[in-house]
């Protein structure tokens, strides 16, 4: 091949790559493509704002949802609105490459109008751990930072593997995750929640129930008979969180008084320190042993 033969090649190489499209399924199964990495996103959901720190893509991100306040950094950024309300103008003036939206946590009107304004938009719902690290080299992809997401998803599988393994084999116990204590709720076993529990050798009373966060009656949960009630919360709320287990004293974890406070952002994120809050509830269940 002749020399400029071999650089008309080259140049058409460059130029094959330098137009190939940037491309993830998200959790929807919906193809998300872009024409380079992103550089400019704005991050509806907590988790995915940690998530996109956590590959290495924080100096992209240019807005997101209230409550998002891990890392540091995140807390210095413009909010863009909550679970209820989003600001569309303000989104739209930080002229965002990519638009990352927790499924569950938005409503389908509000993401219906961002795609209006003709916003590329990931939709995450994180219902597995393996979840977590798929999501890290996904977003790593799209945002332009594979080798630190490849490196944050091995450090998450790995930690999580851990974890599974040191609880392998322990004595089964009862668990009721309290979501919410009035009305009384809690989560079936497509949460990622009862994921954690399973890892720590617990079996959630109410994992066969159809809804993903179903409302029960006190009658339903006294039938259940947990041996540990935990919820998302502060130590120093234990009292309120709990008082209204007190009137059944039947009920085994009211009898052993086995009751559990995790961070609630670390267990209820999707993101890397979710395997943080797993490892407090396995400390809760094998007290509860």
């Amino acid at each position: 091949m002749s020399r400029h033969a071999f650089a008309a090649l080259a140049l058409a190489v460059a130029w094959s790559t330098a137009l190939a499209d940037v491309r993830a399924i998200d959790d929807t199964g919906h193809a998300v493509v872009l024409a380079a990495p992103a550089r400019r996103v704005v991050s509806l959901g907590p988790h995915l704002t940690e998530l996109a720190f956590a590959v290495g893509a924080g100096e992209a991100v240019v807005g997101v949802i209230r409550y998002s306040d891990h890392p540091e950094a995140a807390k210095a950024l413009p909010i863009v609105g909550d679970a209820h309300a989003i600001d569309f103008e303000r989104i739209v003036q930080l002229r965002p490459d990519l638009v990352l939206v927790w499924g569950s946590g938005l409503n389908e009107r509000h993401k219906a109008r961002l795609r209006s304004l003709g916003l590329t938009v990931y939709e995450s719902e994180i219902r597995q751990a393996q979840g977590i690290a798929d999501t890290l080299r996904r977003l790593g992809i799209l945002l332009g930072r594979a080798d630190g997401a490849e490196a944050a998803a091995r450090r998450f599988e790995a930690q999580w593997q851990g974890l599974a393994e040191r609880y392998r084999g322990k004595a089964p116990v009862r668990v009721f995750w309290q979501l919410w204590h009035e009305p009384l709720m809690t989560v079936n076993r497509e949460h990622l929640i009862s994921e954690a529990m399973r890892a720590c050798g617990g079996i959630n009373v109410f994992g066969d129930l159809p809804l993903l966060t179903p409302t029960v009656s006190w009658e339903a949960a006294v039938r259940a008979d947990p041996q540990l009630i935990a919820t998302s919360g502060r130590a120093e709320d234990k009292a309120r969180d709990f008082a209204a287990w007190q009137r059944f004293a039947a009920v085994s974890a009211v009898k052993q008084q086995r009751y559990a406070s995790i961070d609630g952002n670390l267990i209820g994120r999707m993101g890397p320190r979710f395997v943080e809050g797993a490892a407090a509830l396995c400390e809760a269940i094998e007290r509860a042993r």
